[in-house]
């Protein structure tokens, strides 16, 4: 009996044993196995944080620059409308207060630059006719399965609220959420968008050693999103867009990568929120109102109160 016993409790002993020395080998296995993928795949990807612009439009007080406006449009018209729609928006609103204050000849004349499909005819057939200001801007694709076609699989996104939707974690601390939210308060900081478009067209660099991508994709040093992967190859270069000459004969800002993307993603902004002026100078005259208010009011209450002794 003692015999059996002693049997039985070495050979639990062993199993025991075997189990650790079989965990072991799986662990050793799969680290192998990770640090092998990882090797594989490359460095692992750090977004860099975009830089904080000088806008027209930053802080209280701030409105937007008509001629950038006008520039930027003039980059989403010959680069960016392409592949990118923006469905929101009207040529008629070209011409609206606080935006590029295009003149109304100079609306009709932009939207005849497009054509857009209309009708039917008396014969019931669709017809391509030039554009005008009460039309929407077209869509460069006529469905989703032809812009995955013609973008190898990906839809760019709409424009139309892209300054707004896009963002970025601008801290690596904690509690981050809460520090960006007290900090944008102070300092009224509403161009994170802005920001992260400007930095994002000017991201485009050769991967570093050991970073792959694959045929059709490119490499995007702020590209959080993809991991630095992005399917847009770079759409500006120095001097593809001509903006107008000054009495020299020489174009009145830079024609660079860097201004033109702070001007398209300053026309971005404007589109996501077109009546940033006006909300502003609203602003501002409600405060004026209520400071005058909250005197009349401290005045009033000495005046009622003026015979009430303590």
């Amino acid at each position: 009996m003692t015999f059996f016993l002693g049997c039985a409790g070495t050979e639990t002993g062993t199993m025991k044993r075997v189990r650790l020395l079989l965990a072991a080998a799986m662990a050793f296995c799969c680290a192998t196995g990770f640090a092998a993928r990882a090797q594989e795949e490359g460095p692992a990807f750090v977004p860099k944080i975009p830089d904080r612009q000088s806008w027209s439009f930053a802080g209280p007080f701030g409105v937007y620059d008509t001629a950038q406006l006008q520039r930027g449009y003039k980059i989403y018209r010959e680069v960016c409308a392409n592949c990118h729609s923006m469905e929101d928006m009207h040529f008629r609103n070209l011409a609206d207060p606080g935006g590029p204050e295009f003149t109304e000849g100079q609306v009709k004349a932009l939207a005849a630059e497009f054509k857009v499909t209309d009708g039917p005819d008396d014969n019931g057939k669709m017809f391509k006719r030039p554009g005008r200001p009460a039309d929407p801007f077209p869509r460069p694709f006529p469905n989703e399965q032809t812009a995955k076609l013609a973008n190898g699989g990906a839809v760019p996104p709409d424009m139309s609220v892209l300054a707004k939707a896009r963002s970025y974690e601008p801290y690596d601390w904690f509690p981050a959420d809460i520090g960006y939210a007290l900090w944008s308060m102070l300092t009224q900081y509403q161009t994170q968008g802005p920001d992260y478009i400007s930095a994002l067209l000017q991201g485009f660099k050769k991967p570093p050693p050991g970073f792959k991508i694959e045929p059709g994709q490119n490499y995007n040093e702020v590209f959080a999103a993809g991991n630095g992967i992005i399917a847009m190859p770079p759409p500006l270069q120095d001097g593809v867009v001509q903006y107008p000459k000054g009495p020299d004969g020489k174009p009145v800002v830079p024609e660079t990568v860097e201004q033109y993307s702070k001007d398209v993603a300053a026309f971005l902004m404007w589109v996501a929120e077109p009546k940033l002026d006006y909300r502003k100078q609203l602003g501002l005259e409600v405060m004026i109102y209520l400071l005058a208010a909250a005197g009349l009011m401290y005045f009033v209450k000495k005046k009622v109160w003026a015979k009430v002794h303590a």
